[in-house]
């Protein structure tokens, strides 16, 4: 379905979405790696009561432009900027899955003004001294083999096999963007991931709520317990009987999530003005 799209300051099309809700809240919503906006469709019917809801496919992902070569974290962090500045939003709840958490967390690094609140869910601020390494392999192994190949071992850790047995139309879904994927880019956001280190964290005004799978291989509870530990004031939550994409397999739980952090920003947006 042709979205609309924003430029960026380095001249990339983003492919976005507004959900228009019922109250005066504002949520902006990133999507896990090599998937895409479609990847929140379960998590938004929660929020649409509370917020209007943004979702886009990153640089490289869906609809949006492919460009070629190093994409840092920092260039998807100014992306999200740029995007908002397109639609006239100057401030909002943020949330991301994943990729979408380390591009989140990084918006909230660079823009902490902008930001209402963040959600971060299946997120680490880095990936350990091998994951440059690790990650690398990955990406090599789709140019070598094709994204098909890959599937498997993503099965195996976006979801538990009780959510894939109860759900097969929603990880099918999901392999079907995935497999969409064109290697060299899937690799270059792999090295992004890899290479990303976000730790070094100014102390944030806003609430930030962490929320992990307890299944979850692929970001263990250990990364959100490193992550909790990271952010003071932060919030924890570990979801039973869920891994690694919990707003595929658990939207109203990171539906709720959200949920709570735009009915905190409201209430201090309250207390500003009285």
């Amino acid at each position: 379905m042709p979205r609309n799209k924003a430029v960026t300051r380095d001249g990339i099309d983003i492919s976005y979405e507004i959900h228009r809700g019922s109250g005066p809240g504002r949520c902006v919503l990133v999507h896990s790696l090599a998937l895409d906006a479609e990847f929140w469709a379960g998590t938004v019917p929660y929020l649409i009561g509370d917020a209007d809801v943004l979702v886009y496919d990153c640089r490289g992902h869906g609809q949006s432009g492919q460009p070629a070569g190093a994409q840092p974290v920092e260039r998807h962090a100014d992306d999200l900027a740029d995007l908002l500045d397109a639609v006239g939003w100057q401030s909002e709840v943020v949330a991301g899955a994943s990729m979408g958490g380390c591009i989140s967390l990084a918006f909230a690094r660079h823009y902490p003004q902008r930001v209402d609140g963040l959600g971060l869910f299946d997120t680490t601020a880095w990936y350990g001294p091998d994951a440059p390494k690790a990650w690398e392999e990955r990406g090599q192994k789709a140019m070598k083999e094709g994204m098909a190949a890959l599937i498997p071992f993503q099965k195996s850790r976006w979801v538990t096999e009780a959510f894939l047995a109860s759900h097969p139309q929603v990880v099918e879904a999901a392999i079907k963007v995935f497999t969409a994927n064109r290697p060299e880019i899937y690799l270059e956001t792999c090295r992004m991931l890899g290479a990303a280190d976000i730790r070094d964290l100014p102390k944030f005004d806003f609430a930030t709520r962490i929320a992990v799978g307890i299944e979850d291989y692929a970001t263990p509870v250990a990364m959100a317990e490193a992550l909790h530990a990271l952010i003071p004031g932060s919030s924890l939550t570990v979801f039973d009987k869920a891994r690694h994409l919990t707003p595929l397999e658990s939207p109203d739980r990171v539906g709720a999530e959200i949920k709570a952090l735009l009915d905190g920003a409201r209430a201090r947006q309250a207390k500003k003005s009285s």
